[in-house]
């Protein structure tokens, strides 16, 4: 028998008209085969156990979304070692204090230092990004809203994306603490 994982699930471009309701969502997951599923926040992010590998994990979850909320962005799945290597990888400890404006964003693919580098030219002072592996991290103390790098991020960097502000990306990491005790 396969041993269990657990996967954090990250839903692309939910919010305005965009929406995967949670508790439809938690419901029909569990349906799926999930195991302790929980979801956080109506904003596309859910954890939960699986003995499916990550590929058939991102392909039944896409099933569900199409079939039963319409719901055909991507989605993204990293397994909760992945999601504690993402958070003790983090570039910018001394940006924790304010989490809010620290994000983290899952990247489908590493993009090309020269596009990093372009966005950094609209970074106003203070501001950062780095990219490690498939994530990139920007800090944006004067507030992710007004920032012209994280305006300018998510076609910029020129690789589909996913990005939660380090709250989110903590809060995530305890749930995902919760599923694997079960």
């Amino acid at each position: 028998m396969n041993r269990e994982t657990v996967f954090i699930v990250l839903f692309r471009g939910i919010g305005g008209k965009t929406q995967l309701p949670v508790k439809p969502l938690r419901e029909k997951l569990t349906d799926a085969g999930f195991r302790h599923v929980v979801t956080y926040i109506n904003s596309g992010n859910a954890v939960f156990g699986s003995v499916l590998s990550r590929d058939a994990v991102v392909a039944t979850v896409a099933e569900v979304c199409a079939q039963e909320f319409n719901f055909d962005k991507p989605i993204y799945a990293l397994t909760r070692s992945e999601w504690d290597d993402l958070i003790a990888r983090n570039p910018f400890p001394d940006a924790v204090d304010v989490p809010k404006h620290l994000h983290a964003a899952v990247l489908a693919a590493q993009p090309a230092e020269a596009v990093v580098e372009t966005l950094r030219t609209f970074a106003s002072e203070g501001e950062r990004i780095a990219v490690v592996d498939n994530v990139a991290y920007l800090h944006t103390p004067g507030g992710f809203g007004r920032s012209r790098l994280a305006e300018k991020f998510d076609r910029g960097i020129g690789v589909p994306n996913t990005a939660r502000n380090w709250n989110t990306v903590l809060k995530l990491a305890e749930l995902a603490c919760e599923v694997a005790r079960g």
